[in-house]
């Protein structure tokens, strides 16, 4: 997914005078035994953590990242993310847009099938530069050609209305220890001037940032003192003046649910809109909630640079479904309402106030191989189900006129037919084993402590463990054997909070070409929550 929340789970990153996750005192390291496992090799990632004791050492320690000023619907735009098994077919997902009034839509590549399906559409798209191609791209030669292919060849009428170059993702992240730090900024260079040398400066390329990039210091914890981090200082400052000098945004990331990841003693309702939380007061401002906080320490720090008057874009910000205790439907429906509806009246941060701002929601649809490392929420960020169905009713508009997203159409499943623990087994000495198998291969978040499966008993486990695994194999009749203990049925397993998934079909989904595995070698994240029930179980029986 954090210094008040941004995107991919991290080790805590802040200002040396602020606590971090290694010291077992501090709050963000109270987090539950099972996400304590779910991080066995944490690599960096996009989110930085945002879990203070108090709320003046939160805003010390989180960077305070993007409120939102408020577009109105034509701002909203969606994340598009593609790492699933069965992916939708990029002309269902575009439709989908296109039914639901989306206008915008960020993209984490520049994939031509993708592109494609968005031609004659007039969805504005943001395209993306991969981290792992920042270094080819701070040769002017490759940044032309990355433009010619990616951005000026669907630049015709009916083509693809490309409206901005994201120039890697989160590159300044601390954790990265500074591996993108020298790249990032004379890849954002070429890129914007080989799209002005060939006639296209109206597309602009900015760097979609974490917020971990800028935070306030330990004696003076308000959003007024906010600061670029000072080991990038110069670089950002220098990267500002060129977005600055192009009319470029700045764009950041923001994600107040991993305040309440990660903290126990995180104030629930700042990460919320209703105004119910103890203020932070800063001089004669009093913030209410954790968005507004983020986004003016952001504006304090460019204003320390010269340049209070960027234009800011919030890259990614959401609120996930699943996968733990606070990732929930009913929360993130709280989240969407108080956002969406200070998006749609304009209102502002009480430093630009009544401003609209450009919204990007983390994110359109579920993504079930995501990593895991930062916690089992990951694969579920979207506002739609893997296959396009809504999971709560929203209004997009902002208007509080909550209803169901129109689904995507002409999608196609697989039969409905399930993969279930076979009750009849007869040994089932190697049960744990092949649920870890199973996970390896396979999304079972859904296991997670605090999620919607969460209170199965170890067989429930076990048959989702196989039947995950069935419909990521396309129900192949292989699949559902795991040396005779498990069995296909036809009767939907399913519980009142628990969906036994029937997977999407070839026809509807790229899953053929872009099937993604975790490593045989790992031990998938959720089997380590469900083979201590598995053994529990065995011990009774």
């Amino acid at each position: 997914m954090h210094p008040f929340g941004s995107k991919n789970l991290r080790p805590f990153s802040r200002s040396d005078s602020c606590p971090t996750i290694s010291n077992p005192s501090h709050p963000a390291a109270r987090i539950p035994l099972l996400r304590r496992d779910l991080l066995p090799s944490v690599r960096p990632a996009r989110r930085t953590p945002m879990a203070p004791p108090n709320l003046a050492a939160w805003l010390c320690a989180l960077v305070l990242a993007a409120a939102a000023a408020a577009p109105a619907a034509e701002a909203l735009g969606m994340n598009w993310g593609t790492q699933a098994t069965h992916a939708l077919q990029p002309k269902i997902v575009v439709q989908m847009l296109k039914d639901n009034g989306i206008k915008k839509v960020k993209l984490f590549d520049a994939d031509h099938g993708t592109l494609n399906a968005l031609a004659g559409t007039d969805i504005e798209v943001m395209v993306a530069i991969p981290n792992v191609l920042l270094d080819l791209m701070t040769d002017y030669d490759n940044a032309r050609d990355w433009v010619r292919h990616n951005v000026s060849r669907y630049h015709f009428e009916g083509g693809v209305k490309i409206k901005y170059v994201a120039v890697g993702n989160e590159p300044f992240l601390a954790s990265y220890n500074g591996t993108f730090d020298k790249v990032t900024f004379p890849a954002l260079q070429n890129i914007q001037n080989a799209l002005n040398d060939a006639g296209l400066s109206d597309v602009k390329a900015t760097v979609p940032l974490n917020a971990d990039v800028y935070n306030s210091p330990a004696s003076n914890p308000v959003p007024s003192a906010g600061r670029f981090r000072t080991d990038i200082t110069a670089l950002m400052t220098q990267m500002v003046s060129f977005l600055a000098n192009n009319s470029a945004p700045f764009t950041v990331n923001i994600y107040p649910y991993l305040s309440l990841y990660l903290s126990d003693d995180f104030p629930v309702d700042f990460a919320f809109f209703e105004g119910q939380a103890a203020p932070v007061l800063d001089g004669g401002i009093s913030y209410t909630n954790v968005f507004d906080a983020n986004f003016d320490t952001l504006v304090s720090a460019l204003k320390a640079v010269g340049h209070g008057d960027l234009p800011i874009f919030i890259g990614e910000v959401g609120w996930p479904t699943d996968g733990d205790r606070r990732a929930t439907a009913a929360l993130a429906q709280r989240f969407y309402n108080g956002l969406l509806t200070r998006l749609a009246a304009n209102r502002g941060t009480p430093l630009r106030p009544n401003q609209y701002m450009e919204v990007y929601l983390f994110g359109l649809l579920d993504e079930d191989v995501k990593s895991v490392a930062p916690g089992a929420f990951e694969r579920h960020w979207g506002i739609l189900r893997f296959d396009g169905q809504p999971k709560f009713p929203i209004d997009l508009t902002g208007q509080g006129q909550n209803t169901m997203l129109v689904p995507a159409k002409g999608v196609d499943y697989l039969p409905r037919t399930w993969c279930v623990y076979n009750n009849n087994a007869k040994d089932t000495s190697k049960l744990a084993e092949n649920v870890n198998f199973a996970c390896t291969f396979a999304d079972c978040t859904a296991l997670g402590y605090g999620s919607t499966c969460a209170g199965m008993d170890a067989i429930g486990n076990a048959s989702y463990a196989f039947n995950a695994y069935f419909q990521v194999q396309n129900q192949r009749d292989e699949a559902c054997d795991f040396q005779a203990l498990a069995v296909p049925t036809q009767t939907d397993p399913s519980t009142a909070t628990c969906n036994f998934t029937i997977q999407i079909a070839a026809d509807s989904s790229t899953s053929a070409a872009h099937r993604r595995t975790q490593s045989s070698s790992t031990f998938s994240a959720t089997a380590l929550l469900v083979l201590p029930l598995l053994q529990l179980f065995f011990m009774l029986h």
